[in-house]
């Protein structure tokens, strides 16, 4: 990505035409997401949520497709955040993170041409490599990775119940985020 190039990212995208018809979803689906993504731009308009929401979940299953080579199921993508690109940046962004259990038998693959490599690392030790200064990554990115940290496992991950509000930084408070962003990694570099 221009704006971004040499960043870990989390596989996905945009929404395409193609997501706005989306196959057959059952309803408590449907309405579970919206519910999630009630206090996101995805949710605030009740009447459009179930439609809204049945197009990001089908743009997160092409997308991972697309990137990875792997199919997932609606029903497995668990909704975790929302973030905005602020203000002030040439392109922005009204991103929705899902996140969900890969079980073994999946082994994603590098088949996208929007990156020039794919891996798959533990959480731990993708923020271990950010803070050793070998891996860049965005503010959502980091953020979020954080969050997972937190729940150690991704059984307890799928657990959490999250209230999704989004998150927009304004830009003196990206400049606060990666200052304390050098502060975690110093203390990091200094534990044994």
């Amino acid at each position: 990505m221009d704006f971004a190039a040499g960043v870990v990212a989390f596989p996905g995208g945009r929404v395409d035409g193609v997501d706005s018809s989306p196959s057959a979803l059952s309803r408590d689906l449907l309405d579970f997401q919206a519910r999630a993504w009630s206090r996101t731009s995805a949710g605030s308009d009740a009447t459009h949520a179930r439609h809204t929401t049945a197009c990001l979940l089908s743009a997160a299953v092409r997308e991972v497709a697309e990137e990875c080579d792997v199919v997932l199921q609606p029903e497995a993508l668990v909704p975790w955040a929302n973030w905005i690109t602020p203000e002030g940046f040439p392109k922005r962004f009204d991103t929705f993170f899902f996140v969900t259990a890969v079980g073994p038998e999946l082994e994603p693959r590098h088949v996208t041409t929007e990156a020039t490599s794919s891996d798959w690392m533990p959480v731990r030790e993708l923020l271990l490599e950010e803070a050793a200064g070998r891996l860049k990554m965005l503010p959502p990115t980091l953020a979020i990775l954080d969050e997972i940290a937190e729940a150690d496992t991704a059984e307890k991950v799928l657990l959490v119940k999250r209230q999704i509000d989004s998150v927009c930084l304004r830009l003196d408070e990206m400049e606060d985020f990666h200052r304390r962003r050098r502060e975690i990694t110093r203390g990091a570099r200094t534990r044994p």
